[in-house]
């Protein structure tokens, strides 16, 4: 069962046997503009990196298929040999092409290749936990994910892979998952603004499994935009650090993985993880979704 503590920002979160902090990070806009090719800043992105060790985050979030291959090379140029506490968690099911897109990639040889290309250019033996990317750009999609999810857990019988998860799915995709083998999150696209998956949230909470939310800070309206300024303003914090605590303080299951390529902005994250909100706060907020 998941345990919580203070000591990380935002307290802890216990993925399987992986203890993480319940402020994460994400690598994805460490690549290049479209998340296609190298940054303009190697040295920068090594630096944020180093930063998010030194802020106390435990928790980085990246995939292959980012850059291709470029997230994962700047983590290992800058943390390798990786910390003790340091879990990296990774997902396939999607590639990319030369237009920038995703396409996906569920085939069983192509996790299979998947998983063996992060393995190699995270240089490890094995990966703490793989997420299984379903759907598309667009959103989850339904049908089922039994063979590519089955691929995973071979996978994992082998030695390859500790724990599993699946991203963009939908809560029949995650029953589905979980009548096959256990997994210990879900990650989906939700924040203050997107609450679709408030029920799945719920339940996954009382299973002790994470909810992992991507684009945990964007896609607010001009209005929503400006109730959230007003609670910020009110409280003396940036808007940015109001909507991570307001995920924090959602649910103790959520582990909100907010992207940067700029130190700044990954220390006002950091302040987020740190914001105690109140009641009258929470219920102001709380309008900005419904």
């Amino acid at each position: 069962m998941s345990a919580l503590s203070t000591s990380l920002p935002g307290g802890t979160w216990t993925l399987g046997d992986l203890t993480v902090s319940r402020l994460g990070y994400g690598a994805m806009q460490l690549a290049g503009p479209g998340v296609m090719g190298p940054p303009a800043d190697r040295d920068g992105a090594h630096a944020v990196l180093r930063d998010v060790i030194d802020l106390g985050i435990t928790h980085i979030d990246t995939a292959d298929a980012y850059g291709p291959r470029v997230t994962n090379q700047l983590i290992r140029e800058a943390l390798h040999p990786y910390p003790q506490a340091l879990h990296i968690v990774t997902k396939v099911g999607a590639t990319r092409d030369q237009q920038g897109g995703w396409p996906p990639a569920r085939q069983p040889e192509d996790l299979r290749r998947s998983v063996d290309e992060n393995l190699e250019t995270l240089g490890l033996d094995v990966l703490d936990l793989v997420n299984l990317r379903l759907g598309n750009a667009v959103g989850p999609q339904p049908g089922s994910l039994a063979e590519a999810f089955e691929t995973l857990v071979e996978l994992q019988q082998q030695g390859l892979i500790r724990h599993l998860g699946v991203s963009n799915a939908t809560a029949e995709q995650v029953a589905q998952a979980q009548g096959i083998a256990p997994i210990v999150c879900v990650q989906n696209m939700y924040n203050l603004a997107y609450r679709q998956d408030d029920d799945l949230i719920d339940s996954l909470a009382v299973e002790g499994i994470a909810y992992v939310p991507f684009f945990p800070l964007g896609g607010f309206s001009p209005l929503q935009s400006s109730a959230l300024s007003t609670v910020a303003s009110r409280i003396g914090a940036t808007p940015m650090s109001v909507a991570l605590a307001w995920l924090l303080q959602r649910s103790p299951n959520i582990l909100p993985i907010p992207g940067t390529s700029s130190a700044a902005h990954l220390r006002e994250n950091v302040a987020g993880a740190r914001l105690s909100l109140s009641d009258g706060d929470l219920a102001e907020l709380e309008k900005i979704g419904h």
